[in-house]
């Protein structure tokens, strides 16, 4: 079964001050991380760019791992991004494997739970009882994401179908890292507030 990967890196980072996709982890930038996690298990992996794409681009150090695709929509919402990176995914994929920019410290561990054998519908990581990112959906939910309106949510799908997820349970508390500003990139990155 093949699976293409989306990540979303559009947004502005107006909270964080400067773009998330190039902010240090572990020696590489958020958006490498997840390229060079999701290449593992992916082909492809498409990213989306709005907000300063060339300067992105220029600031990664492997950029030919990924598809970039630029939402000159971004600022209508992420949903946007989302449906502009579904319309890069190739006919051949059977599902992707989705997750935002700011998520960079997720274990390839839970990439391996959420993709295993069968695949359901929809694959969410649980930690501790709440729900993360990246999570699995499969191909016969694409037109449904591409026929949100702008000022929806990715969750509108989700609940829609909520009887068909498998929550997958995982010691992965890096699902639930949502790096939005200064002070919790601080704590990521193991320093005091």
């Amino acid at each position: 079964m093949n699976v293409a990967g989306l990540i979303l890196a559009a947004g502005e980072s107006r909270r964080m001050g400067s773009p998330k996709a190039l902010l240090p982890f572990r020696g590489e930038t958020f958006l490498d991380r997840l390229i060079g996690l999701f290449t593992r298990y992916c082909s492809p992996v498409v990213a989306v760019l709005g907000h300063e794409p060339e300067a992105i681009r220029r600031g990664l150090r492997h950029p030919e791992r990924a598809r970039f695709v630029v939402n000159t929509d971004y600022r209508q919402g992420q949903i946007t991004s989302m449906q502009c990176g579904l319309r890069a995914i190739p006919a051949e994929a059977d599902g992707v494997l989705f997750t935002l920019v700011d998520h960079p410290n997720v274990q390839a561990e839970t990439l391996d739970r959420l993709l295993e054998p069968p695949r359901p519908l929809l694959a969410i990581p649980r930690y501790a009882g709440r729900r993360g990112h990246p999570l699995f959906f499969a191909r016969e939910l694409i037109p449904e994401f591409l026929a949100l309106p702008a000022d929806s949510s990715a969750r509108d799908v989700l609940q829609k179908h909520s009887e068909g997820i498998r929550y997958v349970d995982v010691q992965d508390s890096g699902i639930l890292d949502d790096i939005d500003d200064p002070e919790t990139y601080r704590r990521l990155a193991g320093e005091p507030a």
